[in-house]
């Protein structure tokens, strides 16, 4: 139970603090965002991509209509493919680009494997048609995404898909593990 205090006590505190003044207000803290992080190995990473493009030949890159598609960086091993080629992976995302001109299907495509990479997917699926609506042009959208692919460092290996996942129309994708 609290007591109230008598008359002595309370002229003794008033007498105690009778000198005190207030403190004077600071000015509040103002926390300013982190700036964005850089990537320290990307100019490192785009001059890879370029030397990478000047090892692929023209064979690598042209590829008809009913061709099957077939990456592997150095190092992966036989298992690997086998198994990617026989869909025994999981497919965690995946993009459809029937229907788009070239230029917005590999923006679209590097935009995908970006947010894949990002979310750090293993597997991805990209069906890309077969190409046989090109006329002589050969599979417009299969050759771009085939070079896209290659060209992506985050890209481990690729194949193209088992008949009941698209066949030759789509490219099962394996991306490189997080570290």
């Amino acid at each position: 139970m609290t007591r109230k205090p008598d008359a002595d006590e309370l002229n003794a505190f008033r007498d105690a603090v009778r000198d005190v003044r207030p403190l004077g207000v600071e000015p509040r803290v103002i926390h300013r965002r982190k700036p964005r992080p850089r990537a320290a190995f990307r100019r490192r990473d785009e001059v890879a991509v370029l030397e990478e493009s000047i090892r692929l030949s023209a064979a690598e890159l042209e590829v008809e209509a009913g061709d099957e598609l077939s990456f592997r960086r150095p190092g992966v091993q036989d298992g690997v493919m086998r198994k990617l080629r026989r869909g025994q992976y999981r497919v965690e995302a995946e993009i459809d680009l029937h229907g788009l001109i070239l230029a917005e299907a590999k923006q679209g495509l590097r935009e995908f494997l970006a947010r894949a990479v990002q979310r750090q997917l293993r597997c991805i699926r990209i069906v890309h048609g077969k190409g046989l609506r090109s006329g002589a042009r050969g599979p417009v959208l299969k050759n771009g995404v085939n070079v896209v692919l290659q060209r992506t460092a985050t890209v481990v290996a690729f194949c193209s898909a088992r008949q009941v996942d698209g066949g030759t129309g789509a490219v099962y994708v394996l991306l490189s593990a997080p570290r």
